[in-house]
């Protein structure tokens, strides 16, 4: 499947992919909840629709680590050590949230972007194809919140 120094890699990347994933679902519902103002049910409904994406990706990536053997990170502790994207404690203003959630998805394409090398030089394509799958996702998030500025 993959060989062993690459493995380590590919796993620790996708344990960030999966917090990093798993942070941005749990902001992304708080958003949903608070969001409020004229853009109300438009950002209301683009939310819900990125959390549900998003909460069956971390099924996927997880199963993904599990895959090449490695225990995948469950807590919100281990979650907290691993992200790139920090919670979010408050509610700012829609357009805030908007910011907020597309630099998020942009930092999600690093992390997916950072572990892709990885899984080349080791020919693991069953990551490769999920790497390929969730940056298609991420990228278009992106665009979409930064489309709704």
């Amino acid at each position: 499947m993959t060989d062993e120094p690459n493995s380590s890699q590919i796993t620790k990347g996708l344990s960030r992919l999966l917090a990093d994933t798993y942070t941005l679902y749990l902001k992304t519902h708080n958003f949903h909840w608070n969001v409020t103002g004229p853009q109300f049910r438009s950002l209301h409904l683009l939310f819900e629709e990125q959390y549900t994406e998003l909460a069956l990706a971390v099924d996927m990536i997880a199963e993904r680590i599990r895959t090449l053997g490695v225990r995948a990170p469950g807590s919100y502790s281990e979650f907290a050590e691993l992200a790139t994207i920090e919670e979010a404690t408050s509610a700012p203003k829609a357009e805030g949230m908007v910011r907020q959630l597309a630099a998020d998805q942009d930092k999600v394409v690093k992390t997916i972007r950072s572990v892709w090398k990885a899984a080349e030089e080791a020919g693991d394509e069953g990551t490769i194809d999920l790497l390929s799958t969730r940056l298609a996702v991420h990228e278009k998030a992106a665009w979409m919140l930064k489309s709704s500025l």
